[in-house]
Order: structure tokens, then sequence, then C-alpha cells
């Protein structure tokens, strides 16, 4: 670790922090409780001297790459660029950063971020910092941190994925509107990873590539019948139908999508080929040939997973078959993951949970008759397109604020593109696509 300043002295603790400026929109940077007295103002002090004693320590183990920290005209460097050439760089607004990490962890450093308590230059290597140094986030940690995720962990599981809370968190997300989503989305309005044929692919090349790939890893012929579970806004199934001339039955609990999926399959003059449901999975019935799931499964709830994959089981016919594409969590991660609660869950996908690989596999075993076929890693994909649509949507953000939004919630948007495709780059999260097949289905065996 080297230093511009012998010590970490960034705000005067002694004055009471001014307010951010506040908007008028419901979800514009709330302005944090005025602070009046003076034992107030030393124990806010205190607190704020502990935290920033506690990240200095943290921020000590950087083993790879560089990050500069800049408040009140002074700079600290820590890590060394011998080892990764990545840098990360954040310049502090407000003491209240400090209180924040204290008590609420990198949790709290996120909520910071959204209330422009601390800014970067490029978040994406910022996080890819961190990312690559993971025992250092292990240690920004107190005991305030720990009680504030028994709180966290309370909503998370509020935020289970019943049937009625699957509704509601769904519409959290995908129902900020579809003007919102055409924004930064590609024509086909894939909301999922693209794949990309070559360097040179655009964003709406890499969405068909992707979803035609599905199709011929199921070899869809057209006497099928597919039921896909998860719409989003109708562009696989329309696709599927279009060039396999399959029989296609989608569903979607979200309002924005079955409207706007509807809407396109009758624009293909699909209407006879394509039946859009607004149905969530568990009251699904009837069996088909083949069955497609593209990252709805993050959106199934830990709990829920086995009965996910019975009713996967029980859709598909003696000789069928499923591909599921789905964001993964390393094995190395998971018991860390699933004692808390990250920004993601909070403020991105209420009632989120991404599985593991061996844990799909397992359910899998446990609850169907299915073999797995193939597993493919797109990660790397995925992370470009996340590049692609935070371009895109800064380049919309005009047209973000004209639908109302607030520069709180741009903050949000751009933390979480920016924090998800550093997760992709660096491995923290994968991408896969798995395909398996009942005993009797062709696609088990060349024979």
């Amino acid at each position: 670790m080297s230093s511009q300043s012998p010590r970490l002295s960034p705000f005067a603790c002694d004055r009471a922090p001014a307010a951010l400026p506040t908007g008028n929109s419901p979800t514009a940077a709330r302005q944090a409780p005025a602070v009046t007295s003076h034992s107030e103002r030393r124990w806010l002090c205190l607190m704020e001297r502990f935290s920033r004693r506690m990240l200095r320590s943290s921020l000590s183990g950087l083993q790879f790459g560089q990050l500069v920290m800049e408040h009140d005209q002074t700079s600290e460097r820590f890590g060394d660029l011998s080892r990764c050439a990545l840098s990360g760089h954040v310049r502090l607004n407000s003491p209240r950063f400090y209180r924040r990490l204290l008590s609420d962890g990198l949790l709290g450093a996120a909520e910071s971020y959204l209330e422009g308590e601390w800014v970067s230059d490029e978040l994406t290597d910022l996080f890819r910092v961190l990312l690559r140094n993971e025992h250092v986030l292990a240690t920004v940690s107190s005991p305030l941190t720990r009680l504030s995720q028994l709180r966290h962990r309370w909503q998370h599981f509020r935020n289970r994925n019943s049937k009625s809370g699957s509704r509601r968190n769904i519409q959290e997300h995908y129902d900020l509107g579809n003007d919102f989503f055409r924004l930064f989305l590609d024509p086909t309005m894939l909301y999922s990873s693209a794949i990309f044929p070559s360097d040179q692919s655009s964003l709406e090349e890499g969405s068909i590539e992707k979803i035609d790939r599905v199709c011929r890893m199921l070899k869809l012929q057209p006497d099928d019948d597919v039921i896909e579970i998860g719409s989003g806004w109708g562009a696989f199934a329309v696709h599927a139908a279009t060039h396999y001339g399959c029989r296609i039955t989608t569903t979607t609990i979200s309002d924005e999508q079955f409207r706007l999926t509807t809407e396109r399959v009758e624009q293909a003059g699909l209407g006879e080929r394509v039946t859009v449901l607004k149905r969530d999975y568990r009251d699904l019935d009837g069996q088909y040939d083949k069955l497609v799931s593209i990252e709805m499964i993050e959106a199934v709830g830990r709990k829920y997973l086995p009965g996910y994959f019975r009713k996967c089981g029980e859709l598909l016919k003696d000789d069928g078959a499923m591909m599921i594409q789905a964001i993964t969590l390393p094995e190395q991660r998971y018991a860390g993951y699933e004692d808390s609660v990250d920004f993601i869950q909070k403020y991105i996908f209420p009632g989120g949970f991404l599985p593991s690989i061996s844990m799909m596999q397992r359910h899998v075993c446990e609850e169907t008759s299915l073999r797995l076929i193939s597993m493919d890693d797109f990660g790397l994909h995925y992370a470009r397109t996340l590049r692609l649509w935070n371009e895109r949507f800064h380049e919309q953000l005009d047209a973000v604020r004209a639908l109302g939004f607030s520069e709180r919630f741009i903050r949000m948007w751009r933390y979480y593109l920016c924090y998800c495709e550093a997760a992709f780059l660096e491995r923290a999260i994968g991408l896969v696509q798995v395909l398996w097949a009942k005993p009797a289905s062709p696609l088990r065996s060349p024979c």
C-alpha cells in the first residue's frame, strides 16, 4: 500500500453534514435527518472514525490491482498494479458514507452511492478490483452490519416467491414499463444475455443468435408442442414459431410483458401457433415435447426450486427435453450468499436467488427422470451484453428522466448494470445453457 497522505482525514467530524439536494420524485435522493445536539455529532464522529479505520484495515489487504480513494482534497492508494493492471477510483462527497458502511456493510456502501455520497469514474473497474480481492470484502463487517443483515434477511424472507409474492416481485421490476426497457434493449426486447457470433456482432444479432441456438439445441420441429416458462416480451415464442413452425405456449406473470407479447404475436400473424398465458408456472398443466426457460429460474427462490423442477418434469412427455438458461453462482461463494442479502436482491430483483450448477442438477435428479445432455458457459457474453445495455441507457438519460425516473433511480440502474458486468468478467457469477432430456428422448442418444 502506498499513500499520498499519512492518515485518512476526510471530513470535519464536529460539524453537522450538509444535506444532499432532494427531488420531487418518490425515488429521489432522501435527505438525511439533521444532527443538532453536540453529543449526537460526537457519537457520529466516533462512528465515522471507527468505520474509516475498519475500511482502511480491510483495503490494506488488496493484492490484485489498485484502489484510489479521494476525499476533502486528499487521496490514498491501496494495493498496487504489479500483479494486476485493474484500477478503481472513488471520490467521497459525504461522511455519511462511513456511517452507512459501518451499519450496513457493503449494502450500506451501495446505498451511499444511490444517495450521491460517493462517485466513481468507472464503476465496472472499481467492482472488478473489489471482486478480484474478494477476501477483502469479507472483512468489511462490524457487529452492526451483522445485526442489519438480520433485518434485511427478514425482508428478503417476506419477499419469498409464493404465488402472490412472485407476482408482487415481478411487478416491482418488470412493470417499470415497456417504454423504459425499450430505451436500452435492442428491437428483439430480449432482457437476457445475448450470444455474439463474432466480435463485430451487434446486440440485436447476438440476441437473435441466442434464441436460435436454443431452437437448434432442442432440434425444434414443426410438429413440436413447446412450453416456455417466462415469456419476456415474446421474442423466443415469435422466433421459434416463425422459423421452426412449432406450436408455442408461453407464460408470464408480468402485466406489461403479457400485454406486449400478445401484441407482438398478433402483429406477426401467429395467433394460431402461439398461446400467451398470464399464469404462474405452478398452475400450468398439459404435456409438451420441449420446454424452454430463459433466465427465469433466478426468480424462483431457493425454497421453491424442487417444485419448479418437478413441474418441469411433469410438463414434459416421456420423450421430452428442456433447455434452461440460468445465471449461476460458483459453489465456493454459495455459503456467504445464502446467509446475506445483497444490493441486487434488495433493489433490483426482490426475492431473487441464484442457484449453483450442482444445486440445479441435484434437484433435477431428485425430482425428475431427466438426464443431463450438455451444458455451455456464456458468462463473458453476458458481460458484453450488460456493457452494451449500459451504453444505450447512458445515451437515453434524457428520455429516462422524461419518463419520470429520478437521479437516484438512474444511479441505482448504473450500479446494477456495472456491478453485474464486473461480476461476469470476474467469474463471480456465471451464465449457462443446460440441456436435459428424458430417457426416451432422441436428444439423449444419436441412435
